[in-house]
C-alpha cells in the first residue's frame, strides 16, 4: 500500500489550499472575533466543485473517496482555516453518506443535488443532553402517525443549525422495553428544520465561534413518512457504517491543524532574537518542535492507512480509530508548543497560534473522547475484556 499522494491527489490538495490562501489567517481571526458563519468560504468550494467530492457523480458530486476528501480537509485546516474552515463544510462532505448508501434512488434525486450546489445547508442531530457517548440510549422519540411521525425531545451540541434548513436526525421509533438491544429501536430521518417546531439556542463556546453548537428543543416536529432513511429501527447502524469515514476525516483535518501551528512556531523561531540569537537556535525550543513535527506526520500515515483501507472496502475500525487518537493528541502538543514558542506573544489573537490551540481541543474531546478510543483499541487489538 503506498500512502504517497497520487499525481491526481496531489492537485487537489494544491488546488484547494490554492483556494483557500484567498481566506487568510486574518479573515479567520475576524471570524473568530464576530462570530459570522464563513458563507463566501463555503460558497468558493462550492463554485469550485469541492463541495461533493465524495459524492456520486449521477447526483451532481465528483465521486471520488475518502482519501480525497481527507487530502481535502487537511488542506483546509493547514492553509489557517483550522477547525472552524473545516467544520463549515464537513457535513456537505460527507455528514450525508447515510443517504448515499442507505437512501432511496428518489431520495438521493431529492436531497443531494441541493447539498453539493449549496441550496440546502444541513445540520446532524444526534447528541443527547442525558446520554453522552452511550448513543444507543438516546431518547428523542419519533411516534408513528400513519402518513408521518411526531418528534419531540432535546438534541445537543449540533453545528451549524443557525444556519440550516435540513436536518439528519435519529430518533427512536420503539421504546427499549420493545426491543432486544436498545440499537435496535433507533430510525435516521433527513428532513426540513421547521423553526416553528424546532426551538435552537447556540451554546456560547470556547472556541469555532463562526461555526455555531446549539442545544435543540423538538416539540411535535411533523416528519413525512418519505424521510425515513432505509428501515424503520437500523437507523443507528446506518450512522455506524460512517463513523470510519468520520473518524478518519478528523484525523486528516487535525493534522492539517497541527501542521499550521507547527510552522507559525517555526517561523516565529527562526525570527525572533533574544540574548542576540534567534531563539530558534535554542535546544530547548528545537526539540518541542522537531518531536511534535514526527508526531504529526506519524498520525498523518496512519490517517491515510485508514483511508485507502476504508476505499478498498476493508475493515478499518482500529486504523481510523487510531488515526483520529494519535491527530487528536499530537495536534494538541503541538499547538501547545506553538504557543509556548511565542512566549507571552502566544497568547495574543494576532499571533493566531491561540486560536489554533482553542479549535484543536473539540476534536480531542468529540465525537469519541481519547479514552474511549483506548478502550476500544484495547479490546478490538489485545483482545482484553470490554470495559464500557
Amino acid at each position: 500500500m503506498s500512502l504517497t499522494f497520487s499525481t491526481e491527489q496531489q492537485q487537489i490538495r494544491d488546488s484547494v489550499m490554492k483556494l483557500c490562501q484567498r481566506f487568510d489567517d486574518q479573515y479567520w481571526l475576524d471570524r473568530d472575533s464576530d462570530g459570522v458563519f464563513p458563507e463566501d468560504f463555503c460558497q468558493a468550494l462550492v463554485d469550485d466543485g469541492w463541495m461533493g467530492i465524495a459524492m456520486p457523480q449521477e447526483y451532481g458530486g465528483s465521486g471520488l473517496g475518502i482519501t480525497e476528501a481527507a487530502i481535502m480537509a487537511q488542506a483546509i485546516t493547514e492553509t489557517g482555516a483550522g477547525n472552524a474552515g473545516f467544520a463549515a463544510i464537513a457535513i456537505g462532505i460527507f455528514g450525508l453518506n447515510p443517504v448515499v448508501v442507505f437512501g432511496t434512488d428518489e431520495q438521493k434525486r431529492r436531497w443531494l443535488p441541493p447539498i453539493i450546489k449549496r441550496q440546502d445547508i444541513a445540520c446532524f442531530a444526534v447528541t443527547e443532553p442525558n446520554t453522552g457517548l452511550d448513543t444507543t440510549r438516546l431518547k428523542t422519540r419519533a411516534v408513528d402517525k400513519g402518513d408521518h411521525y411526531l418528534v419531540n425531545g432535546e438534541k445537543i451540541w449540533t453545528s451549524t443549525a443557525q444556519v440550516s434548513n435540513k436536518m439528519l436526525i435519529i430518533a427512536r421509533t420503539k421504546d427499549e422495553s420493545e426491543t432486544k438491544k436498545p440499537i435496535d429501536g433507533l430510525s435516521l430521518f433527513y428532513t426540513d428544520l421547521d423553526r416553528n417546531h424546532v426551538d435552537i439556542r447556540m451554546i456560547d463556546k470556547m472556541g469555532r465561534k463562526c461555526v455555531d453548537s446549539n442545544e435543540m428543543f423538538i416539540d411535535d416536529l411533523r416528519i413525512p413518512k418519505e424521510d425515513l432513511i432505509g428501515e424503520e429501527g437500523k437507523g443507528f447502524r446506518y450512522l455506524l457504517h460512517g463513523l470510519n469515514a468520520e473518524r478518519i476525516l478528523i484525523s486528516a483535518s487535525m493534522v492539517g491543524l497541527g501542521r499550521c501551528a507547527l510552522r507559525h512556531a517555526a517561523n516565529y523561531a527562526r525570527e525572533r532574537v533574544v540574548f542576540d540569537r534567534p531563539i530558534g537556535m535554542n535546544q530547548g525550543i528545537q526539540h518541542p518542535l522537531a518531536e511534535s513535527w514526527a508526531e504529526l506526520e506519524a498520525a498523518h500515515l496512519m490517517a491515510f492507512q485508514a483511508a485507502g483501507m476504508y476505499d478498498a472496502g476493508e475493515d478499518c475500525g482500529l486504523q481510523a480509530n487510531a488515526g483520529k487518537y494519535l491527530a487528536a493528541e499530537a495536534t494538541f502538543k503541538a499547538c501547545t508548543n506553538a504557543v509556548m514558542t511565542h512566549g507571552g506573544m502566544g497568547y495574543a489573537k494576532e499571533f493566531h497560534v491561540e486560536r489554533y490551540l482553542r479549535e484543536c481541543l473539540i476534536h480531542r474531546l468529540a465525537p469519541v473522547s481519547p479514552q474511549l478510543i483506548l478502550s476500544f483499541l484495547a479490546e478490538k487489538a489485545l483482545n482484553l475484556p470490554k470495559s464500557y
